[in-house]
């Protein structure tokens, strides 16, 4: 049996990623920072699909929370391994840079950039001895083409992409990928303030995305059916930007 770590997986792609992650048999480790109801929704749609999971409390953003929590389940599951990982947690503080708040910026490049190298460099070394790994990242449109007040989000979105494309350098010979999707606008709880009527115009194909449809794209990197790619960043953008 694979274990899969989703972070940020209560809700939006993150509850997409762990369902599928669920029906191809991956038991779910399912990380969440304060809701505890929705993880534990999370929790039983898994178990619906016929597999089974926990739910796993850490702020991806504070490095000691991270290590507490992901070592604590290390040691209380010897013999196993986290073999599939989603970096998928994230925030977005918009605002202009003439008026962003200092906090505006450190919380978004902590949350979505440091979470990277926090969860990532506690379990690689698992999946180097197992020589099997499957490392996806959730990025964005805003990491490839930048968005107007979006100047923290975009960096730490870029960051994390070229991240993925030194990592996967780094691992290739031991198995392991380490590939990103980015996706554009999708209908989650991060992008319920956003116009959806004004903005479909702009996408070819005229809509806004679903979070399973980010999801099975994540599913299929995370298969065997994926072991020759890596470094990859696929977009979910509906045609926003190629």
């Amino acid at each position: 049996m694979k274990y899969a770590l989703v972070t940020g997986g209560s809700r939006g792609i993150g509850r997409a990623c762990c369902v599928k992650l669920a029906e191809m048999g991956c038991h779910l480790l399912i990380n969440y920072h304060s809701n505890k109801e929705a993880a534990e929704e999370t929790l039983q749609m898994v178990r619906e699909k016929g597999s089974d999971g926990e739910i796993l409390k850490f702020d991806v953003s504070i490095q000691e929370d991270v290590e507490s929590a992901i070592n604590g389940w290390i040691e209380r599951n010897e013999g196993k391994y986290i073999s599939v990982l989603v970096n998928n947690a994230g925030i977005r503080k918009d605002a202009l840079v003439m008026w962003m708040k200092d906090d505006e910026w450190q919380d978004v490049i902590n949350t979505n950039l440091n979470s990277f190298l926090y969860v990532t460099r506690l379990l690689i070394q698992d999946m180097l001895i197992n020589k099997f790994g499957r490392i996806i990242n959730v990025v964005s449109l805003s990491g490839l083409k930048g968005l107007p007040g979006q100047v923290n989000y975009s960096a730490a979105k870029a960051g994390v992409i070229g991240a993925t494309k030194a990592m996967a350098q780094e691992v290739a010979r031991k198995k392991v990928t380490v590939n990103a999707v980015a996706p554009g606008f999708i209908r989650t709880d991060m992008t319920k303030d956003i116009d959806e009527s004004q903005l479909k115009s702009m996408i070819p194909m005229g809509r806004f995305g679903n979070p399973e449809e980010v999801a099975g794209i994540v599913g299929f990197l995370a298969s065997d059916e994926a072991s020759y790619i890596t470094g990859a960043v696929i977009n979910v953008n509906g045609g926003l930007y190629t």
